[in-house]
């Protein structure tokens, strides 16, 4: 025990002992032989105390004091490892789960050891992942790899030395991706087939991410949060740096972009099978349908649906990821997982009592009816209620922006602030019934704008508690509400006073207000029902990604260069050859017949009709731009020729 305490200790970065083992001389060879002929005695006696203890030596060793540099060192390490994996796959009435569990420490302590090389890591972790289910100790072992190399993820940022180690390839993470599907599914399947105590014991445990989920979680954030807050060096502006940093980013987009198809795909197949699971309880006639319909919404948060796809939806609304090449290669999914998470969320609404009563209550269609009616513009049918009927839209606004001072108020002591709600006609202030200062001249000013420059709104001070001035500035610290307005308000106070020593803190509180947009707050306490909110969260989403794919590429430069050019009406009229799927389509070709020489300005002039040879096909004549008298000018003094003169003829 005092070993394993050890390790345990050990295992925190931050505490001196980690820094005094890691300066240990490595341990010899034959010492580690040692321990493996004590391991092997144990085995062949069944001593389970000794094993467990060998265990928890093994994984001090392989953490701190070996390093397989010798032939001899790696044979021992080859040992070591034959004798760990025959513990691991020892059956269940052989072994216990106490040393099972230390067996997946003790592997997991010596990974890099054990396994040297990436390739060979590799191939464990596909063992572990695709042979899992059916052996209990790969199981375990792949829940202890994937959480360690999770937590050690979340501290490493994107591109450093060990970022590829912890960061698996495409095919280990779609197998991960498989499992965390099965089990959300398994999970959500749950709810419809397990008894009714089960069922009860199963919401009691959730939301618990399992080692495969959390990795994935760990892998996500990663990705997530190096695009969002990655920063070039200021230190370095060189071409290098630049360059480095842009690589950087596109690398980590197209990682993002990979993972995101993989995620989405994934919850496709999960929103799938819950709606399958809802509907089947829905037409289902259990005594308790209600409470799994219910739970159902808390199970789905457990799932990779409340693990991974809010956090994905939320970043990628982030600038960085709203890119052509993002938009065009999710938007087939988002569309697909806003059908299912908008039908799925109606499904459920719909055995709601509110819904139920709306739909029922012949004066609920009535009313409905009336104001369907009464707009002239409404279709005369009855538009079938979306997942957002009877459901109120929180306003995070409407719980208003609290602004005080600290409590109680001290010598000297001066405060601003200034309040913007976008929008909002008038703002409304309510102030804490506390509020209090020394003197009348210890007063707050409320000025409507963003300074203390703009209109002077009131003024409050003083207190009615019989310290300092025992009176108030004016009518008093108000009690009603106070309306501003505009969309801009300013506090400013100042304790003018020093406080006298018979003055109680009451009597010093300062103040408290709470600044809204409407006039009476709004119940924001409850928000929205989780898939409800999924839904709005995929449509937003898909709306901004199809703004992306209607506005087209970006400007390049050289077409910011060329926009006089491109302004030109001259070559907006001109013939272009254009190449659509590698054809090039005929543009018009002069014909042998020349031009004339001369043009009059003055008058309009038509070519000739055999000047220019339609091409094969529709053809469309385009009328003729006169060219202003200035660029005709311009023109001949730049080709040389003199405007031609016009001499009447002698007859």
């Amino acid at each position: 025990m005092c070993i394993h305490q050890l390790n345990l200790l050990a295992a925190s970065n931050s505490l001196p002992i980690t820094n005094f083992l890691g300066k240990q001389h490595p341990i010899e060879a034959h010492h580690l032989s040692s321990i493996c002929d004590i391991m092997e005695k144990a085995m062949v006696n069944g001593d389970t105390c000794i094993i467990r203890c060998i265990l928890v030596v093994f994984q001090v060793v392989f953490k701190f004091f070996f390093s397989p540099q010798t032939e001899r060192n790696r044979d021992i390490v080859r040992r070591s490892g034959l004798l760990l994996w025959q513990l691991l796959m020892a059956p269940r009435d052989q072994i216990c789960s106490e040393i099972q569990k230390e067996v997946c420490l003790a592997i997991s302590s010596g990974l890099n050891i054990l396994y040297p090389g990436e390739a060979e890591i590799n191939n464990l972790l596909k063992l572990v992942l695709t042979e899992g289910e059916r052996n209990s100790g790969l199981s375990q072992l792949r829940d202890v790899i994937l959480t360690n190399l999770a937590e050690q993820l979340q501290n490493n940022r994107f591109g450093s030395e060990d970022d590829d180690h912890y960061r698996l390839n495409d095919e280990l993470l779609h197998y991960i991706l498989k499992i965390v599907v099965r089990e959300s599914c398994v999970l959500i399947t749950k709810c419809q087939t397990v008894s009714k105590d089960d069922f009860q014991r199963l919401l009691s445990t959730v939301p618990a991410a399992s080692s495969c989920l959390r990795y994935l979680m760990a892998v996500q954030n990663h990705l997530l949060s190096n695009t969002i807050l990655i920063k070039p060096d200021e230190n370095d502006d060189s071409d290098s740096s630049l360059q480095g940093e842009t690589l950087k980013v596109q690398e980590l987009k197209t990682s993002i972009l990979s993972l995101a198809t993989q995620i989405l795909t994934g919850c496709d197949e999960v929103l799938e099978m819950l709606q399958q699971v809802t509907t089947a309880l829905i037409n289902s006639d259990i005594s308790d349908r209600e409470q799994r319909l219910k739970g159902l919404e808390q199970i789905t948060k457990a799932t990779m649906l409340g693990h991974l796809l809010p956090v994905l939806l939320t970043s990628l609304m982030h600038p960085n990821l709203q890119t052509l090449t993002m938009a065009d290669a999710l938007m087939p999914q988002l569309v697909q997982l806003v059908l299912y998470t908008s039908q799925t969320a109606l499904l459920l609404k719909t055995q709601s009592p509110v819904f139920s009563e709306l739909n029922s209550s012949p004066s609920g269609a009535s009313e409905q009816k009336g104001k369907l009616l009464s707009d002239e513009r409404m279709l005369e049918e009855k538009e079938e209620p979306g997942f957002l009927t009877g459901l109120k839209i929180p306003a995070p606004w409407a719980a208003g922006k609290t602004v005080e001072t600290v409590h109680p108020v001290r010598d000297n002591y001066k405060f601003k602030e200034t309040v913007h709600i976008p929008g909002a006609r008038c703002l409304y202030l309510r102030f804490d019934n506390r509020c209090s200062s020394q003197y009348d001249y210890d007063k707050l000013v409320i000025y409507a704008g963003p300074n203390t420059n703009s209109r002077k709104v009131a003024e409050y001070g003083g207190n009615t508690l019989g310290y300092g001035s025992r009176s108030v500035l004016g009518t008093g610290w108000p009690k009603d509400l106070v309306k501003v307005e505009g969309d801009t308000v300013t506090f400013s106070f100042e304790m003018r006073s020093g406080r006298e020593h018979n003055t109680p803190d009451k009597a010093m509180w300062g103040f408290a207000c709470t600044v809204r947009a409407q006039e009476s707050s709004e119940d924001v306490s409850g928000g929205l029902p989780f898939l409800v909110d999924l839904a709005l969260g995929l449509s937003v989403l898909a709306c901004s990604m199809l703004r992306i794919l209607y506005n087209g590429p970006e400007i390049t430069k050289d077409e910011e260069t060329c926009q006089e050019l491109l302004r030109s009406k001259l070559l907006q009229r001109c013939q272009w050859q254009v190449e659509a799927n590698g054809v090039i389509s005929p543009a018009l070709t002069p014909s042998p017949s020349p031009l004339p020489l001369t043009i009059d300005e003055d008058r309009e002039f038509t070519y000739p009709s055999d000047v220019l040879v339609p091409p094969v096909g529709h053809y469309f004549d385009l009328p003729r731009i006169r060219l202003p008298p200035g660029i005709m000018i311009k023109l001949r003094e730049i080709s040389g020729r003199a405007r031609p003169q016009f001499r009447p003829s002698i007859k």
